[in-house]
Parts: C-alpha cells; structure tokens; sequence
C-alpha cells in the first residue's frame, strides 16, 4: 500500500463510508472506491463488508488501523511541518544588507511582509560591500542584498530589480535644475565625493572618466550618509544611488537622475550550499516589488 491507499483506508475507517470519506478528502466516490478496491487486491484480503448500507471493517482491517493511524499522524504532521515553514511559524530570516537598500527599501520590505507572515522572525543588519561575501562565508546570514556579486565568487545570486545614479541638491543650489542632469552641468558646483564608496563609487567615478569631466571636489566622503548630510548642511551637492537619494530627502533637497542613464542591479546572494527556503524566496519576492516600486 502507497500512503494513498493508507489515507483512502483511513478515510473510509474513520467516516463509515465511501460517501464520507470523499468528501473528507474532496474526491470523488468513484475514485474513493477504485482505490479501495485496489488496496484490497494488493493485500489480498477484504478491508470492508457492507451490512446495512454501511461498510464495516473486517478483523483484518481493525489490525491494520492501528498501524495506518501511526502512519496518518506522521503524515499530517509533516503537513503541518511543511505549512507552517510556509507561513514561516518560529522561523528566522537572516538578511545582511548594503546600507543603501537598509535605510528604507529593507525595511519597508519588512514591514509589508509581516503584515502576512506575522510569526516570522527577521534578523537584519548592515554590512559594507566587501564584508558581505564573509558574513555568508561565516554563517552569519543567510542572504546578502548587494548591487555586485564578486566574479568567481562560489555563491548563488538572483536578481532582484535595479537602481540609478541620481544627483541629491539642496534647490536653492539649482532651482532650475532640468529632469536629467548631465555630468557637464555638474562643474559648476561644488562637489561631495563618494567615490571610495564600494560599486556605485567606482561606477561614477567609471562615468566621469569616460567624459574626461574633473569635478570641484570639496569633500570626499566615505559613507552616503555622510555625503548626504553634507547636502543638507549646504556644503554641495552629490551623486549617490536612488535608494540612498530617497531614502535622504528632506523639504529643500530635491532629486534628478543622470543623462545618460546609469544604472545598476541589485541582487540577493547565498551559498550555493543554502539556497533560499521558500518563505525566503516569498521574502525577496516583496523585496523585489518595493526595489521596482516608481
């Protein structure tokens, strides 16, 4: 017998019928009976006699009902096992993230989870880029949001949506800034440097060498946060990610992206060895959504 010759038998036990047993488990009685019928025939003994419209179980299929009952209570707990991984009952995520994507995308991600999976547990930190791959490495996490994954690097990645380099001003600075900036515009202002900042750094600093543009950097800093209280504060303006950018605005600061476009991919790594779970995957779903969200 196959555990559904066991939940058939047990169905038809429990109910008294083959009626009561196929709406217990929503088949049809045709398919309840097929199946019982199957189940006699690889026993080679009768489970069930029908006396007075009822099917009564044979000596031989109150023996069998103690065993198959084991059987049943297994089964229904590896169901609910399985549905509360689902839901995420007593689980833990794990999640490193580049303080870009933590400011708000994280946490709004977060926040909007919880809503449906309320018994979920969240551990979440911030990490530097080059100290992601080490917090996997170490077990420390279990997933990693970063915009670049290392090459040749022995993790597993899926892409989660992209962001873009924008400029953050304080208005007064530029009133009549148009919807795109492009890089030329930006010699005539004073300038707060991130280049030292990880990927988004090294892809600016790409763009500006790829124009022959020098800018008149006032301040390098090593931080977006950094470079975006300096913005506030009047020193100049910067270009930052869209995630640091709107995660940073405040009433006289004002956002405008790069002519031409310049992009980036956001990606959530994992050890090959630990793929995501599936309340995980549920996770960078949302995470997903919120990242694509205009």
């Amino acid at each position: 017998m196959n555990l559904r010759h066991i939940e058939i038998f047990h169905a038809v036990y429990v109910n008294g019928s083959v009626s009561g047993a196929a709406r217990a488990l929503n088949v049809s009685q045709p398919s309840v009976s097929k199946m019982l019928r199957h189940a006699e025939s690889l026993l080679g003994f009768q489970l069930f006699q029908r006396t007075n419209g009822r099917l009564v179980p044979t000596d031989d299929a109150h023996t069998l009902f103690t065993e198959v009952s084991e059987i049943q209570d297994k089964v229904h707990a590896l169901r609910e096992a399985s549905r509360n991984l689902r839901r995420g009952s007593g689980h833990m995520l794990r999640v490193s993230a580049l303080p870009s994507i933590a400011l708000d995308a994280l946490p709004t991600a977060v926040a909007q989870f919880l809503r449906s999976h309320e018994s979920v547990k969240f551990d979440l930190q911030t990490v530097h880029h080059d100290d992601l791959l080490r917090k996997l490495y170490e077990r420390e996490t279990d997933i990693a949001i970063a915009y670049e994954v290392p090459h040749a690097a022995p993790v597993g990645h899926r892409w989660l949506g992209e962001g873009e380099l924008v400029v953050l001003y304080r208005e007064e600075d530029m009133p009549d800034a148009p919807p795109r900036i492009e890089l030329q515009r930006l010699r005539d202002h004073k300038f707060i440097s991130v280049v030292a900042s990880g990927p988004i750094g090294q892809l600016f600093t790409q763009e500006l060498e790829r124009a022959e543009i020098v800018l008149d950097e006032v301040v390098s800093a090593r931080t977006f946060y950094i470079a975006t209280a300096l913005v506030r504060q009047g020193v100049g303006l910067t270009v930052v990610d869209s995630f640091t950018a709107e995660a940073s605005m405040a009433p006289g600061l004002s956002i405008r992206p790069l002519k031409p476009q310049v992009t980036f991919d956001v990606h959530a790594m994992f050890l090959l060895n630990r793929p995501p779970t599936a309340l995980a995957t549920d996770f960078l779903k949302t995470l997903a959504q919120v990242i694509d969200a205009p």
